[in-house]
C-alpha cells in the first residue's frame, strides 16, 4: 500500500493540465480519498513505474508529490473518521 499527495501549482494553464494528469495517473492505480491524496495498492513494479510517470509530469520547481510506503500491514496504520467511509481495496467489488 502507498499513499500519494500531491500539491500542484494551477495558476497557469500548463498547471492545470499537470493537475489533471497526475489526478489521472492516481485514478488509474487507486482509490481517490482525499481531493489530492491518493491509496494505491500496487506492487513494487508498479510503483516503480507509477512514482516515475508522475515524477515525469510535475514542474519539481513549482509542485511536490510525497509517496508514504505503507507496507503490506497497512490495515493496522490506517485509521477512518468522519464522512466518506472508508473502503477495503483487497476486499470484494461489488458492480
Amino acid at each position: 500500500m502507498v499513499l500519494i499527495t500531491y500539491d500542484v501549482n494551477t495558476e497557469t494553464p500548463e498547471g492545470r493540465r499537470r493537475l489533471r494528469h497526475v489526478a489521472k495517473v492516481c485514478k488509474n492505480r487507486g482509490q481517490r480519498v482525499q481531493k489530492s491524496v491518493f491509496e494505491c495498492l500496487v506492487d513494487p513494479a508498479q510503483f516503480t513505474e507509477m512514482k516515475f510517470k508522475l515524477c515525469e509530469i510535475i514542474d519539481p520547481e513549482k509542485d511536490s508529490l510525497r509517496f508514504y510506503l505503507l507496507g503490506k500491514n497497512w490495515k493496522s496504520r490506517v485509521e477512518h473518521f468522519g464522512a466518506k467511509e472508508g473502503y477495503d481495496p483487497e476486499g470484494i467489488l461489488i458492480a
